[in-house]
């Protein structure tokens, strides 16, 4: 007896989520805890981060003092202390507003914005609100997998479309007319790419478009990598099609700025023919922000000064260190000969890259490639299984060179070890 009770096993009648657990193994974070398990604590080496995108931890990314005096302001004026409202503060989401109608042939309104816990929450509002009884969406192969995770939590099927290599990883778009049917419901694009460094053309997003029209469905255009283009398309946003077919646009602060640590993000839609208000989607947007958490008051405080007053030169500045930095890492791997990269990176902070397996020996697979890189050289890079490409690799270039220059060393040394022999 223990404290007057048997101490005899009973049975409990809670237990694990199991499909909670899961989902939670797609995300990109999941996988790159268990590679940070694989390094060897004996190594002293700094750890070479190739594995997630978000440079902040390298002095030389370090977010414009507007953005820090904004949100330092914002605490100091006591006027954001309190709860937002369900779709965010007015003045923020007014900028918001004015911010992304600079891209735009329309004005959008604060209304148009719903204001959430980054671009991660977006996809969460976004598809919870979409799911329905033998809905499915169209996702894109490779894609970001955090998609996956909430369709599989929301039990929404998932059917994948192609992005083409031997095209700068465009859309398949004959792929898309086969795969949907009357209960699909949107595709998801992600432009610029995370995870393939691309960056779409005018004439292809255009053609997108109008595939959804035809097909009845929306476009979901993640453009959380916004104007990180530094190749020959520009960035161009989905909404400039709104008026072909309902857009909604997901994109934060968190890349541009450099802050994913601020957790500042935005649901738009670009719909200007009032077709998803028609539909019962703002509805079901709105219901269930009802029943979640917003940003900190204090960060959408924040936000009319960042985005109204952050030059331009800071902007031109981060994108410079990702061209370098994409220079730097397409070069290096061709000196690599395990891996190959079918398109010189255009955009975000991405490159995909193919494993070839038949060039090495005790590597079994990409998951298996980035184990074995972790332990052996504190190096992490992020396999290509984690977004839906088997025996691929996505490298992050963004980071400071001399951290670039060493991780492709230790990456020659690691292909030289495990060469198959002639």
């Amino acid at each position: 007896m223990e404290n007057g009770t048997t101490t005899s096993r009973r049975t409990w009648n809670f237990k694990e989520n199991e499909k909670l657990v899961s989902v939670s193994d797609l995300t990109v974070r999941s996988v790159l805890n268990k590679l940070r398990c694989c390094i060897d604590p004996a190594d002293t080496r700094p750890i070479i981060p190739l594995g997630h995108g978000d440079p902040s931890a390298f002095p030389c990314f370090r977010t414009t003092p507007i953005a820090e005096d904004a949100v330092s302001d914002a605490v100091r004026s006591a006027n954001f202390n309190c709860y937002s409202s369900t779709v965010g503060i007015l003045p923020a989401r007014r900028a918001v507003a004015e911010y992304l109608s600079q891209d735009l042939p329309y004005k959008l309104s604060p209304d148009d914005i719903y204001l959430t816990i980054g671009c991660g929450q977006a996809i969460e509002i976004l598809l919870n609100a979409l799911a329905r009884p033998n809905a499915n969406i169209l996702l894109p192969t490779p894609g970001f997998p955090y998609y996956e995770a909430w369709g599989g939590f929301t039990q929404m099927e998932m059917r994948h479309f192609n992005l083409l290599p031997e095209k700068e990883w465009e859309v398949d778009i004959n792929a898309v007319e086969s795969l949907a049917d009357e209960n699909t419901v949107a595709m998801v694009i992600i432009n610029p790419g995370n995870p393939c460094g691309n960056v779409y053309s005018e004439q292809h997003l255009k053609k997108v478009a109008e595939m959804a029209r035809k097909l009845g469905i929306l476009v979901i255009f993640d453009e959380v990598y916004a104007h990180l283009a530094f190749g020959s398309k520009p960035f161009v946003p989905m909404g400039i099609f709104g008026s072909i077919a309902p857009v909604i646009t997901l994109g934060s602060i968190s890349k541009r700025w450099i802050v994913p640590g601020w957790r500042l993000g935005w649901l738009v839609t670009n719909d200007p023919n009032g077709i998803l208000k028609e539909h019962g989607v703002i509805d079901s947007i709105m219901g269930y922000l009802n029943i979640s958490s917003d940003p900190a008051t204090f960060i959408q405080g924040a936000i009319p000064q960042i985005l109204q007053e952050t030059k331009d030169d800071f902007f031109s500045k981060i994108v410079n260190m990702l061209r370098e930095d994409a220079d730097i890492c397409y070069e290096r791997i061709k000196d690599i000969p395990c891996i190959t990269c079918p398109s010189k990176p255009q955009g975000s902070m991405f490159v995909m890259v193919q494993l070839h397996l038949n060039l090495l020996e005790d590597i079994e697979d990409d998951l298996d490639f980035c184990a074995k890189l972790a332990r052996e050289e504190s190096m992490l890079i992020l396999p290509g299984v984690a977004v839906g490409l088997k025996n691929w690799l996505r490298i992050t270039f963004a980071c400071e060179p001399s951290y670039l220059e060493d991780g492709f060393q230790r990456l020659t040394a690691f292909y030289q070890r495990h060469a198959k022999k002639q």
